[in-house]
């Protein structure tokens, strides 16, 4: 079983960047798609950008498309989420998951428990 543990989140100014971390508290990411989903309060959670296990493929949201990039370093078993230019509505909690069953969606097997950004205006 994969157990993830996200980081890197916090209060930025629009127009900001973060480095978002994500690590396997146990276990290992390899074989396995890694993505980041987000979600605001009182929305549903969304997909925001996957890797495949070797970095070969991304994908992104369109909202988020030209501002955030996602990589993989498997020689340290982590996932980043570069998120750059950030917007006020990219403010929500920020999730890595594992093993997507649907590429460009949040179906996926396991999940850490979230990172804070927060943007403001």
């Amino acid at each position: 079983q994969v157990q993830l543990v996200e980081s890197g989140g916090g209060l930025v100014q629009a127009g900001g960047s973060l480095r978002l971390s994500c690590a396997p508290s146990e276990g290992t990411f390899r074989g396995y798609t890694i993505g980041w989903c987000r979600q605001a309060p009182g929305k549903e959670r969304e997909f925001v950008a996957a890797i495949s296990w070797n970095g070969g493929s991304t994908a992104y949201a369109d909202s988020v498309k030209g501002r955030f990039t996602i990589s993989r370093d498997n020689a340290k078993n982590t996932v980043y989420l570069h998120t750059n230019s950030l917007k006020p509505e990219d403010t929500a909690l920020y999730y890595c998951a594992a093993k997507s069953h649907r590429w460009g969606a949040c179906d996926y097997d396991y999940w850490g428990q979230g990172t804070q950004v927060t943007v403001s205006s």
